[in-house]
């Protein structure tokens, strides 16, 4: 996004600085339509015409070395000078670069983002003892607050609140625990109950976290009954909670996915007129891994075999001997906060009717504010942030109503569970608002154009979403958060993936899987590494949920994890990149992982004699 600075008559569009060896665009306003312009900087000079809106534009200025400038704008008999500043070209990637390798070190990634928004400032003021502190300033006073002034990131700021806060409505008052029993009561055998969790994982698909307690707190006592180890079941619970919710069209991630897309998409002049929404909707099957191991988990669970440490804990557990050494139990403190009041009725409609109003709202929501003769076309020019906003309101509404009309929670009970849910989204609602003003100020300080110059040229198009997954996975590993991974990443991964798209010429319709598939891999490798970290929030609360040892439910799921996301980069990514249908490759994937857990997976039943 281009500064504005008053020369004179003149209005000179720039860079906030320059880059050195990267090409920048430079544009002056305010001229007579046909006026020749000259503008001059160090030994070079160059001539534009002033168009009939009165714009002279200046597309390829490369500054060869940083410092301070005089650039010079000559027009008829009137010569304007202005002062500029051109940095190297790698300071542009610093506050990212910071952002993660602070992340890997303290394993936070709200420092870590805090620390490259401020050397990201600094780099805009000057690299001085007073730009340092005017950069630290800067970076809440004017970047912080800056991201919080576009209207449709509030949207999505209320909207992942109001979807937080049905969650806690329809947990309090019995409807989900209700959906839960309703599934688990139908299971008898060990195949059958592990069958039945990720069933229920699946149908809680709007939020990571409520999935991952609620799951593992009511199904406990149904796999310890069936003889299922509480390692199998973290295991499910683990890869049946992010997996569904970041794909799934309504969830608490898709207005921070959305809105990191959007962010990108803007910086890119090609892209800016997409909608985020529809480009979003596009990259879900290209997101290998997380319907992989979706399709894995249920795999494993109906054929009943399995591999590795996993294994030996299934056998142990059918011997009777379900939970591991120093298996935590979840706090009844917190465990009260998670699921329904006591003495009420559980009745499942007053979980599955906000929800299917809450769909019902943003398919309607999407089609009226939508124009177009097909679907395809309705859906790209509907405006998402109005659908989800309406959409989620009134599934808060509905719930509110439902807890209320019945006397199940009073109406100060029914606000005390919103809240409840609303707090349950602060956290991850932190981390948006900071990877938002971190992508804005690497937008001023033209990174994607850095990344452009030195990488488009020498990586091959479709081998960029497999690098995309690879750099999110081991990001999301060693700092154990998968929205943060996706904050400081995909403000860089969409520029770049459009600039190799161009360098070989598929910057058009027929290259756009490899921007589908570049978004979904920074959201799945994201998810993989989160899968895998034992610093993950995820993990832990899974570990904690379904009373399991932590390093256990890690040493148990990472064999599982990793074979997933073997076959989700080789059978899926990589071909996908190559124009591949994305169906196709999810159709032999799950043929890949079936083959190979026939072959070295084992019934732990077939191991000893069961003795009951």
């Amino acid at each position: 996004m281009a500064m504005s600075l008053s020369v004179g008559a003149f209005e000179v569009e720039a860079p906030a600085v320059g880059l050195t060896n990267v090409s920048q665009e430079f544009s002056v306003t305010g001229l007579e339509p046909g006026t020749v312009l000259a503008f001059t900087v160090d030994d070079y000079a160059f001539e534009a015409v002033a168009d009939s809106a009165g714009r002279a534009a200046f597309p390829d200025v490369m500054f060869a070395s940083a410092g301070a400038r005089k650039l010079f704008f000559a027009a008829a008999d009137e010569t304007r000078e202005l002062d500029y500043r051109v940095i190297p070209g790698w300071f542009s990637i610093l506050p990212a670069l910071l952002a993660i390798f602070i992340a890997l070190v303290f394993r936070n990634v709200i420092p870590a983002l805090l620390v490259g928004l401020w050397i990201g400032a600094t780099a805009l003021n000057s690299f001085t003892p007073a730009g340092f502190f005017a950069g630290l300033l800067d970076s809440f006073q004017v970047w912080v607050a800056g991201a919080m002034v576009d209207r449709d990131r509030i949207s999505i700021v209320l909207f992942t609140m109001m979807i937080g806060g049905m969650v806690g409505i329809i947990t309090r008052n019995g409807g989900m625990a209700s959906i839960v029993h309703k599934i688990v009561s139908r299971a008898k055998t060990a195949v059958g109950g592990q069958v039945a969790v990720w069933l229920m994982g699946m149908m809680i698909f709007f939020d990571d976290y409520s999935n991952t307690m609620v799951v593992g707190n009511t199904a406990r006592s149904l796999t310890d009954h069936l003889r299922i180890s509480r390692e199998k079941l973290a295991y499910i619970v683990d890869s049946t909670a992010a997996p569904v919710a970041c794909v799934a069209i309504i969830t608490t991630w898709i207005g921070y996915e959305i809105g990191l897309v959007q962010d990108a998409l803007k910086a890119v002049p090609g892209l800016a007129d997409q909608q985020a929404y529809s480009v979003f909707l596009h990259s879900i099957p290209y997101s290998f891994y997380p319907l992989l191991a979706i399709a894995f988990v249920l795999t494993v669970s109906a054929m009943g075999r399995d591999f590795g440490p996993m294994y030996k804990a299934e056998v142990r557990a059918r011997q009777g001997q379900v939970k591991p050494v120093s298996a935590e139990e979840l706090p009844a403190s917190e465990a009260d906060e998670l699921t329904a009041k006591g003495n009420i009725p559980l009745r499942a409609l007053n979980a599955v009717l906000p929800i299917i109003v809450m769909i019902v709202a943003l398919g309607v929501s999407l089609w009226v504010t939508g124009e177009g003769d097909t679907l395809t076309d309705i859906l790209g020019s509907a405006d998402p942030f109005r659908a989800m906003m309406y959409a989620s309101f009134v599934g808060v509404l509905v719930a509110a109503t439902l807890s209320v009309a019945q006397r199940i929670l009073s109406v100060h009970e029914t606000v005390d569970a919103w809240y409840g849910g609303v707090r349950a989204t602060l956290f991850g609602l932190i981390i948006l608002v900071l990877a938002w003003t971190l992508s804005d100020v690497t937008e001023q300080l033209n990174t994607a154009a850095y990344l452009v110059s030195e990488l488009a040229d020498t990586l091959p198009a479709f081998l960029v979403p497999a690098i995309v997954f690879l750099l999110a996975a081991i990001t999301a590993f060693t700092t154990g958060t998968s929205w943060g991974t996706m904050g400081i990443l995909m403000p860089l991964i969409i520029p770049l993936a459009w600039a190799v798209m161009g360098t070989s010429g598929i910057a058009d319709e027929a290259g756009m899987h490899i921007l589908y598939s570049s978004i979904a891999c920074c959201l799945a490798g994201a998810v993989w590494g989160d899968h895998c970290s034992p610093i993950s929030d995820t993990t832990v609360l899974s570990s904690v949920a379904s009373g399991c040892d932590h390093i256990e439910h890690v040493r148990t799921q990472l064999p599982y994890a990793l074979l997933v996301g073997a076959v989700a980069i080789f059978v899926g990514t990589i071909p996908g990149g190559l124009g591949i249908s994305p169906w196709l490759s999810l159709l032999a994937g799950i043929v890949v992982l079936v083959v190979i857990l026939r072959l070295i997976g084992r019934k732990p039943e077939l191991a000893s004699k069961i003795t009951d």
